[in-house]
């Protein structure tokens, strides 16, 4: 049963029709055994009334056109193999009775050899004998299928789905459809009041108030999925907690269109679908055709960012995917989950090394001569390069140096770098390095050949390091959640967000822009934790401040002003105007850097930062303003 488009799916009562195929195939097993009866007479009473061979033959066409004309008549072959109601055999007798009787009046009628009553009388009883055998084993072996059938509806899970439009009836009809399906559709549930009392494929339709929730209970209902994509957060929220406080296990439909097919998938649902907007999800056709059928190389490709951007890059068809990653378990992975997905379709190249590895970079370069580069490798954790000053220089900053001087040897096509919301006005080493990353990138921008850009967003859910993953981990032990300081507030993207940004933007970048996203509003992670705390539905779990990291805000730098940045085609993306600095200025700053590095001395590498980036401030001297 699969839904056409415009296919009117509510009725009001579910009706059943006869398959055409149990029915012709009832029709020749009738038609077998009218044969075997023939067969039989003739076996055993050679005779037959003395009839001749023209004789015999007058015979079966009248008796077989009597007798299945009369059963087509009586619509003998209109019921189903599996109908138990006693009406059908009585149907099947009176047909063959007055088949009887018409071919009593048409033997003495018609110019034919003549046969006796009792010869007919016996014939025709006995192929009526034959049919309804058939039809009590053929009732018999159902009902004994019917039986087991019944046993593994009996394990199903019942559950409600709520939402009873596109999505949420394609589930319910993949579900009706599959006899291996884990899960046993029995009621939808919908604000649309044209659909509610009403059945949707014999599915009743319940609105959403407190007579649902009786209802629910009456049918056993034991679990409740969510099939509307469409659903704004605090909506769903609503609905989580409400469910949820009833007893109700909770999971979510996912309905998902890229660029050739809509993958659907049934998951558990994730706490932070509940705190924060809705995702902003875009495909365009433009992006699409940009990455086609180019080679690309994504470093630090095994992270949460750069696995996510490989895995978008897929479904765009480039000639090829390089991953380039010092970690190789995380690249390694994504490799086996991409074979899986598209096989020998995706030419997918793993290279291990680290982008501070100049001679290795350019062994890559030579061996795939990649058209786009988009830099994810980083050092990103705040306060553990607070502490390792020189690896966050070495890293992030002479990393990038060397992937950009590459770039222009090779002829590289496009830049894209990958910064962060700490760049602006940096209060920490990592923030600092990005910044002076996002200078470099700007000062290649005007002397070099290739085109190059920079990406600014926020903190991402989900990423390794985040808050989230560590506030379930504490919520499932029991609790305490920490906040190094209850004022804190961020901003905060989905993983798929962030990467649908940096390769928009890569795609309609010209020459040097620093995009920014409009993140909408900042979050309070104290109310963050609150929430999380209560929809994970754990007693007791209390929270506890432990002080301000080593370069920790208590605030992020507003993002996005949207009246001192340019606008894009994309109203989430703008262009942060920023002079670039000359080639000269850049390398004496990177000449700073590396003559600190040398000391071997963090403190004096962290000064050498501080020098070369005016805008890095401590942050002491942030926090002290902003409270």
């Amino acid at each position: 049963m699969k839904l056409k488009k415009g296919e009117n799916i509510i009725s009001n009562n579910q009706q059943q029709n006869t398959s055409p195929n149990k029915c012709w195939m009832l029709l020749l097993c009738d038609f077998v055994i009218y044969i075997g009866t023939v067969a039989v007479l003739l076996l055993f009473d050679k005779k037959t009334d003395q009839l001749t061979s023209i004789g015999i033959t007058q015979q079966v066409i009248l008796s077989l056109i009597c007798i299945f004309v009369m059963r087509i008549v009586f619509k003998s072959y209109d019921k189903a193999w599996k109908d138990k109601e006693v009406k059908c055999y009585i149907h099947l007798l009176c047909a063959d009775f007055i088949a009887l009787i018409m071919y009593s009046l048409l033997v003495l009628l018609l110019p034919v050899e003549k046969i006796s009553f009792v010869r007919m009388l016996s014939f025709v009883c006995i192929n009526s004998l034959g049919a309804i055998t058939l039809r009590l084993l053929y009732q018999n072996a159902n009902n004994c299928h019917c039986c087991k059938e019944q046993v593994k509806e009996a394990k199903k899970i019942k559950i409600a789905i709520v939402g009873a439009g596109r999505v949420g009836v394609s589930l319910a009809v993949d579900l009706m459809n599959n006899p291996k399906a884990s899960y046993d559709p029995k009621v939808f549930i919908d604000i649309n009041k044209e659909k509610v009392g009403k059945d949707i494929y014999g599915i009743p339709v319940l609105s959403e108030d407190k007579a649902s929730l009786q209802r629910l209970r009456e049918l056993e209902i034991q679990e409740i999925i969510f099939a509307i994509p469409s659903i704004g957060t605090n909506k769903k929220k609503t609905l989580y907690e409400y469910y949820k406080n009833a007893g109700y296990k909770l999971k979510v439909y996912d309905s998902l269109s890229t660029y050739d097919d809509v993958k659907c998938h049934l998951r558990e649902f994730d706490i932070e679908e509940l705190l924060f907007r809705k995702p902003y999800v875009i495909f365009d056709e433009r992006t699409n055709k940009y990455y086609k059928n180019k080679v690309v190389l994504i470093t630090g490709g095994g992270g949460s960012i750069g696995s996510e951007l490989c895995r978008q890059l897929a479904l765009m068809h480039p000639k090829k995917i390089i991953i380039l990653d010092i970690y190789e378990n995380g690249a390694y992975n994504l490799q086996q989950e991409l074979k899986i997905i598209y096989g020998d379709s995706l030419d997918l190249q793993i290279e291990i090394c680290s982008i501070t590895n100049r001679n290795a970079l350019r062994i890559v370069f030579e061996r795939h001569h990649p058209q786009i580069i988009i830099n994810a490798a980083a050092h990103k954790h705040v306060p553990l390069m607070e502490h390792n000053c020189i690896e966050a220089i070495y890293n992030n900053i002479f990393g990038t140096l060397n992937l950009v001087e590459l770039c222009e040897e090779y002829e590289v096509e496009r830049f894209i770098l990958i910064s962060t919301d700490k760049a602006v006005n940096p209060t920490n080493v990592m923030g600092a390095t990005k910044r002076m990353c996002e200078m470099i990138v700007q000062c290649a921008s005007h002397y070099g050949k290739v085109k190059y850009s920079a990406t600014r967003f926020g903190n991402v859910l989900g990423s390794a390091g985040s808050v989230i993953p560590l506030f379930k981990r504490q919520i499932a032990n029991g609790g305490p959640v920490t906040l190094t300081d209850k004022r804190i507030t961020r901003y905060f993207m989905t993983i798929p967000e962030a990467s649908q940004l940096v390769l928009q933007s890569g795609a309609i970048a010209n020459n040097g822009e620093l995009f920014v996203l409009d993140m909408g509003q900042p979050v309070k992670i104290l109310d963050l934790a609150e929430n999380m705390i209560r929809l994970s539905d754990v007693p007791g779990v209390k929270i506890i401040e432990t002080g301000l990291r080593p370069g920790e805000k208590l605030y992020e730098e507003l993002l996005v002003n949207t009246e001192e940045l340019d606008k894009t085609d994309n109203n989430l993306i703008f262009i942060e105007r920023d002079q670039p600095l000359s080639k000269e200025v850049i390398y004496k700053k990177i000449q700073i850097l590396r003559d600190a590095c040398n000391t071997g001395n963090d403190m004096t590498a962290k000064e050498a930062l501080r020098s070369v980036v005016p805008t890095f401030r401590s942050p002491e001297e942030v926090n002290e303003k902003r409270s």
